[in-house]
């Protein structure tokens, strides 16, 4: 019994927390602090439940209690300010939407302007001043809900590290003073690409291991989708924010067929296209129809949603449209040039005009200092090669891309090519 019921907190932990720390960060105007008093209200939780019952409104149960512990805090403080009166206002405003009881009323008072109050937390937690470390391990402690040892076992590293990263991006923020609240027009642009960089950086990761035994980190998609679809809701004018979501939904509608009985990569041109998820598929191509009815025009993350909506059309493989592909991703390398996105459209322009075109590409990517020890340089570059029948130019790409992963399942697969050659 008690095994379920703290089954039950931690779910509603999960779905709830990002509200409940929103809601106290605007009463405290201190994320860190708000962080806090909404984890003791789920020991709390964890303590009383299994002896109580599971409350009828769990939710508004946790907030009330954490909302309490907010109150107390904030009459201490009004007890050590110099000046009488400067929190009285403050105080008295949210004591009038605090009630004590459970009862219809307060979960709809839980619900006023909870929508503002997430998305300032997305902007606090995704800040600039923080470094990108710091504000991964912080949106998906706070809008995640995952716990410092689940984001240590995604993203490989040492429970302490991430433990401290999210200690120094509290620090930061108490320090530089950041304001609880939406960025201002003139610099919304600036903070929303910082937001949407971290969900693209934490899908990524999940679609992609960067190392490790797994070809995939599922739950690492699921939070960022899950954040992705959040952000749509707060933010519904934003194209890039719904380019981002359409990208990460079409991703995901692959994931079943990426990896194999025992774990194995699939790569795209062999993956069974049955197993794709159609319902992810058309949520996808509604998001990117979202983004395009903004008349904004496509940023960077629409166009990429552009390209996979072009293979998410194509039920074969054969069928796919390359030469679209081909120029989406020039125009990806008009609005963000870089190394990678090159490297991408070296393997377009192979599909749609022969690997020669992708080679003489990559070829000029050789000497770029950020992909010499970039694994996929060597990989693209050994398929052209292999397609062109220079196998043992190809089998010696394959065995240096091999060098150059940290991704176990990647290796094997890469091992596998150069001996096939």
């Amino acid at each position: 019994m008690a095994a379920d019921v703290h089954k039950i907190v931690e779910a509603v932990w999960r779905m709830e927390s990002a509200k409940i720390i929103a809601v106290l960060a605007r009463m405290l105007r201190d994320v860190g602090q708000a962080e806090e008093l909404a984890q003791d209200a789920l020991v709390m939780a964890l303590e009383r439940w299994p002896d109580t019952g599971v409350p009828d409104q769990p939710a508004a149960w946790l907030t009330t209690v954490a909302r309490n512990r907010a109150l107390d805090v904030l009459r201490r403080r009004q007890l050590h300010q110099e000046k009488e009166g400067e929190l009285t206002y403050e105080i008295e405003g949210v004591l009038q939407d605090a009630a004590p009881n459970l009862d219809a009323a307060v979960a709809d008072a839980l619900e006023n302007d909870i929508g503002d109050d997430l998305l300032r937390l997305v902007f606090v937690a995704c800040h600039p001043v923080l470094p990108t470390d710091g504000r991964v391990a912080l949106t998906l402690r706070m809008l995640g809900g995952l716990g410092t040892g689940e984001i240590a076992r995604a993203f490989l590293v040492p429970e302490a590290t991430v433990a401290q990263r999210i200690v120094r991006a509290k620090r930061t923020l108490a320090e530089a003073k950041v304001p609880f609240e939406a960025p201002r027009a003139h610099e919304l642009a600036e903070r929303l690409a910082s937001v949407l960089q971290v969900v693209y950086l934490i899908y990524n990761e999940g679609y992609s291991a960067s190392a490790g035994a797994d070809w995939m980190r599922p739950a690492l998609c699921e939070e960022a989708l899950r954040l992705g679809r959040i952000l749509a809701e707060l933010a519904p004018d934003e194209p890039e924010v719904h380019g981002l979501v359409a990208l990460m939904e079409i991703q995901s509608s692959r994931a079943r067929a990426r990896v194999g009985p025992k774990g194995e990569p699939i790569l795209l041109l062999e993956q069974d296209r049955a197993r794709w998820d159609q319902l992810l598929i058309r949520r996808g191509l509604a998001a990117l129809a979202r983004a395009e009815r903004t008349g904004r025009g496509l940023g960077s993350y629409g166009v990429q949603a552009a390209i996979a909506a072009c293979h998410a059309r194509a039920r074969l493989a054969a069928d796919t449209d390359w030469q679209r592909i081909a120029a989406l991703y020039d125009a990806l390398a008009q609005l963000t040039p870089s190394p990678v996105v090159e490297l991408n459209r070296a393997v377009a322009l192979a599909m749609a005009f022969g690997p020669e075109a992708g080679l003489e590409v990559v070829d000029g990517l050789m000497d770029v200092a950020a992909l010499k020890h970039y694994h996929l340089l060597p990989s693209v570059r050994g398929d052209f090669l292999s397609k062109l029948g220079r196998r043992d130019e190809a089998r010696h790409e394959f065995e240096r891309a091999a060098q150059l992963t940290q991704n176990e399942r990647e290796r094997a697969l890469l091992l596998a090519r150069a001996a096939a050659q």
